[in-house]
């Protein structure tokens, strides 16, 4: 699974299959949100590696290396290609950000611990400073199985911006208890009671209070919404379809686009409804069809290009045993065929769909008509649809293998995630969003 996945705000279903957990490294003071001398805000995260990744609300991005002298240099978006940018941290609190001055932005924060279904979950509220009631964004987890404590820059991108952010490490991942999941109905709960812990401590303060929830958090968020009140929902790469037919559309996208025809598009759907179905059956079976489709079309040309969002993973396994010795490790009771639909349709708290037209690993095409349907029906939903982002909402480069190396983040795409949490609706234009509004 290619580097771009875990951008910001969620990975992609079965992102556990290829990520390895990440190292916090040594640069941890120097994570925070700065104001510079020309009054914007930078944002430094934690990264893997040991690198850090800065990110301006206008979407700009890039890596951050150490030096042999103490200074960071930087690589341009997740290319690593050198854009000469330079950085020092006089301080844990203060930046030299390429010859700009830099002060750490103070925020208001609250530790926090709650439960769900008797797990321990640990998060935190981050707000901007003040006494003045602001909205909070309770962010809730996609797939990965990283800490969001640790990693999710939207804890203080939206502080920085007058918008309170509650961040929580979802069961199994960092410092919350429990043991790593995908049942959607449990998460939900989990999000659920984050809003309550979220209320508790924002107080006074509290204005409106909605999630925010990318890739697999699109599933999540609009269930926890049917649950409890909550002023809006923000899907960011999320989607209106089953698991499955994910995984399709994905190998649908990714073969029509490498100049496949639809008779070869067929073969490599019955190719990845065959490797699906082990995933589905716990790695426990399916073998016999997926031997089948080896058989018949293992010596195809095209055979090596059906990927999708999981189906790779069993297909470049070269053995049965190897595949059945798999099924204790991702016991993650993922609902296949969940059919978000009814939720959706029963759900009256207003809603932001964010998505890409180029997302591989959440195929956007038939969750954008289904979005739109819902708002010409009457629902109180609004997409934003950007035609040339990736998952993340990223834009990239197509390399000459067909690879692609994200660059940045689409502009507009966090202003429209702030805008939505204060007022319920989006104003004006977002970049190169188009977007669909309820009447």
């Amino acid at each position: 699974m290619n580097a771009n996945l875990m951008k910001l705000c969620g990975g992609v279903l079965l992102a556990s299959l290829a990520m390895p957990a990440f190292a916090a490294g040594t640069a941890d003071c120097h994570v925070g949100s700065y104001r510079l001398a020309d009054a914007s805000v930078v944002d430094i995260a934690a990264s893997d590696d040991g690198t850090l990744r800065w990110r301006r609300f206008d979407g700009e991005t890039g890596a951050l290396h150490m030096t042999a002298t103490g200074a960071w240099q930087g690589t341009a978006g997740w290319t690593g290609r050198a854009d000469g940018l330079s950085v020092r941290f006089p301080s844990c609190d203060d930046i030299d950000f390429n010859g700009d001055s830099g002060r750490r932005m103070a925020f208001d924060v609250k530790d926090a611990t709650f439960e769900s279904h008797g797990v321990t979950l640990v998060g935190r509220l981050v707000m901007p400073k003040g006494t003045d009631e602001v909205p909070v964004v309770v962010l809730v987890h996609g797939s990965e199985p990283d800490s969001a404590l640790t990693y999710y820059s939207l804890q203080r991108m939206l502080p920085a911006e007058g918008v309170g952010a509650f961040v929580y490490d979802k069961r199994g991942t960092g410092k919350s208890g429990g043991h790593y999941t995908q049942d959607f109905d449990l998460l939900a709960d989990d999000a659920d009671a984050a809003v309550e812990e979220a209320r508790r401590l924002a107080g006074a303060r509290l204005g409106r209070i909605g999630f925010q929830g990318g890739s697999e958090g699109g599933w999540v968020a609009p269930i926890a919404a049917n649950r409890v009140h909550v002023d809006f929902v923000i899907v960011c790469f999320g989607l209106a379809v089953d698991v499955i037919d994910e995984d399709q559309e994905g190998v649908e996208l990714q073969m029509r686009e490498k100049g496949y025809p639809p008779a070869v598009i067929a073969k490599a759907l019955e190719v990845a409804r065959a490797a699906e179905n082990v995933v589905v059956d716990d790695f426990k079976g399916g073998y016999g069809e997926l031997d089948a489709v080896r058989a018949k079309y293992g010596s195809e040309p095209w055979y090596k290009d059906v990927h999708g969002d999981f189906a790779f993973f069993v297909l470049q396994k070269h053995s049965d045993a190897e595949l059945r010795a798999l099924a204790k490790d991702f016991d993650w009771h993922t609902p296949f065929y969940y059919d978000p639909m009814p939720t959706l349709r029963a759900d009256k708290t207003p809603q932001l769909w964010i998505l890409g037209g180029e997302d591989y690993e959440a195929p956007s095409a038939e969750t954008s008509r289904r979005i739109k349907a819902l708002i010409a029906a009457g629902s109180p939903f609004t997409l934003a649809y950007y035609p040339h982002a990736e998952h993340g909402m990223t834009l990239f480069e197509t390399q000459a293998d067909g690879s692609r190396l994200s660059t940045r983040y689409e502009p507009g795409y966090f202003a429209m995630i702030r805008d939505f949490a204060r007022l319920g609706r989006l104003s004006g234009a977002y970049g190169e969003a188009e977007i669909t509004a309820p009447k």
